[in-house]
């Protein structure tokens, strides 16, 4: 903890003058807001591997945008002229769920990027003519809660793929047989776990938010039945949640030979579904770092406020809409020779 006591403090950029007549203690975790940073836009040319990967020399390339994210210090969250450039100031509930702790809010940004990378390979393989199915296959555990009967049962990457008698195939499948219990009542489920099946009886709790409905006490996500033609590997490490999807399925084109981005500098963002569409993410921040990393191009969601906002923000910067996989090859097939 970093501990400073200003009071009182002045605070002077460009003929701007901010008073603070109280004693303000600052320290990294001074408050319940974080700070969405604008983070600089990331080649993925060496961060996907695949088999036979066919090296492109025209001085373009694909690029992902993420958003550095940090609890806001108690003086950036009161005068924003300390805050970074670019960044916004939130609560924490926009960025933990009511009921998660933050550490369980990363586990589940790091396994929507698993599923997020794992669609993008089934649509861009796909697009490339190979037969790839894709199909639910259970809800994987990302963490389970301290305190819950299913801790020290149930383990983060178990599959749960019945309940009660039920096969559950789904998020709401599960969610179907959980909504006919009372806090306290046992719950039969099957996890797959490794290559073997186990079966625990667990009793479940009341739920934080709502003291009436019974959970198991476990974050749940998809799991996805994938047979991909060959491995593919993505190295990106520590970066979470689902909006580089459009920027993988490019990457991997681009991988297989197909020339995607036409000699230019392309960023792209916006979670990437199996049919192919590309769905809304945070815009703001992602737009800021693309322009400073001067890419040529910026793909972006075209649903709900995605695009006019990235256009608010691209100050020159070119924004180009989408709403799906193939219209982003088409728009960048399109567009004039570099020159």
């Amino acid at each position: 903890m970093l501990g400073r006591v200003l009071s009182p403090f002045r605070l002077a950029s460009a003929g701007f003058i901010v008073l603070v007549a109280t004693v303000v203690i600052l320290v990294t975790r001074g408050s319940d807001q974080y700070l969405e940073i604008p983070d600089n836009a990331h080649p993925l040319a060496d961060l996907v591997q695949v088999p036979g990967a066919k090296a492109q020399e025209d001085g373009g390339g694909i690029y992902y945008v993420d958003v550095l994210l940090r609890p806001a210090s108690l003086l950036e969250s009161l005068v924003s002229i300390v805050r970074p450039e670019g960044s916004e100031l939130i609560d924490r509930t926009q960025v933990v769920e009511p009921g998660i702790s933050e550490q369980e809010r990363t586990q589940l940004d790091l396994a929507t990027m698993k599923v997020s990378q794992e669609v993008a390979s089934v649509v861009a393989l796909r697009q490339l003519g190979y037969r790839v199915p894709i199909g639910p296959a259970g809800v994987r555990v990302v963490a389970v809660t301290a305190g819950s009967h299913a801790a020290g049962v149930v383990r983060a990457g178990d599959v749960i793929v019945a309940a009660n008698g039920k096969r559950v195939r789904t998020r709401p499948d599960l969610a179907a047989v959980s909504a006919r219990l009372k806090p306290g009542d046992t719950i039969k489920i099957v996890v797959r776990r490794g290559g073997k099946k186990l079966t625990f009886s667990i009793r479940t709790i009341a739920d934080s938010q709502d003291r009436k409905r019974a959970i198991i006490g476990v974050l749940p996500i998809q799991a996805l039945h994938v047979q991909l033609p060959f491995p593919i590997k993505f190295d990106l490490r520590r970066v979470g949640g689902p909006s580089a999807g459009l920027a993988f399925a490019l990457e991997l084109m681009e991988k297989k030979g197909r020339d995607v981005d036409h000699g230019y500098k392309v960023a792209a963002t916006g979670e990437i579904q199996p049919d192919g569409s590309v769905s809304r993410i945070g815009i703001k921040q992602k737009t800021i770092g693309a322009r400073k990393s001067h890419v040529d191009v910026f793909l972006v969601p075209v649903d709900g406020d995605n695009a006019r906002d990235a256009k608010r923000y691209a100050h020159g910067l070119r924004i180009i809409p989408v709403k799906s996989f193939q219209q982003a090859l088409q728009a960048l097939a399109t567009l004039p020779r570099k020159s």
